[in-house]
Formats: C-alpha cells, structure tokens, sequence
C-alpha cells in the first residue's frame, strides 16, 4: 500500500510503501510530478538521467524526438516485398510491431515526467515522422519528380 503526501506545488513525494510479501514498510525520498513543469532539472526513462546538466537534457531531448520519429518510421515503412514468404512475412511484421510498441512505451514513459520540454520533443517528432513518412506531402512530390520536365 502507498502512502502519499501532496505538496502545493503540484509535486507528490513518496513517503513509504508496503512490500506485500514481506511485510516490511521500505522509505525512499522521490519526486514525482503530476502536473507539467519547466526546467531541465528533470528524470526519466533512466535513473539519474539526463541529471541536472543542460547539455544531458538537450541530449534527453533530441533522444525523446529521435524516439518518436523512429516511431513513425516503423508505422509508414513497408518492411516487406512482394512475393516474400509469408510465415516470415508474419514474423518478421510480429517483430517489428513488437519493437515499435517497445519505443511507444518508452515515448510514454518520457511524456510521463511531465516535464514541459519532453512532452513538446515527443510531440514535434511524431509530427516531423509523420510529415517524412506518412504523409502524402513528400510521397506526391516524390512522385511529380520522377516525370519529365517539360518546357
């Protein structure tokens, strides 16, 4: 069982929690947001990173934004050809989909921090992966340069 304490800021520390099986109450001294905040002074994905560094979180950043734009990628691609085989079709499409809801997850996790700058980096690079490779903006042109100029 969890034991929560609010703070006005919009901050919940975690006091204590219960360990089921033990029995045992374990303490530990976390932050954790449940609204959005500003500031590189932010945690996710991995403990300890990005830290407090601005170069780490703007590395943090482009990592979240990266994410999400692979995300698209494996969404749009065709990963397969024609005339392959269709038990490794499945499979490797199995893969693939299995691959792509683990980096979600992990977009998700980011977002969950509510830091303000995560949630625009996830943001931004679903939309920049969807404008490369959804949509039909770059698929049309793609298409009208391939005909022949005509003067």
């Amino acid at each position: 069982m969890e034991v929560m304490h609010h703070n006005i800021r919009g901050a919940l520390p975690v006091a204590a929690w219960r360990n089921a099986t033990a029995g045992h109450v374990h303490h530990r001294s976390v932050l954790m947001h449940v609204a959005f905040y500003w500031g590189k002074n932010a945690e996710f994905l991995f403990s300890g990173w990005p830290g407090s560094s601005m170069g780490m979180y703007a590395l943090a950043l482009i990592f979240v934004f990266g994410l999400a734009v692979l995300v698209e990628w494996l969404s749009h691609c065709k990963h397969i050809k024609p005339g392959a085989n269709r038990v490794a079709s499945g499979l490797f499409q199995t893969g693939i989909h299995a691959v792509r809801a683990g980096i979600v997850y992990m977009v998700m996790l980011a977002v969950m921090s509510y830091n303000g700058g995560v949630f625009i980096a996830a943001v931004l690079g679903h939309a920049v992966g969807f404008l490369l490779f959804g949509s039909r903006v770059l698929k049309e042109l793609g298409r009208t340069s391939d005909l022949p100029m005509s003067r």
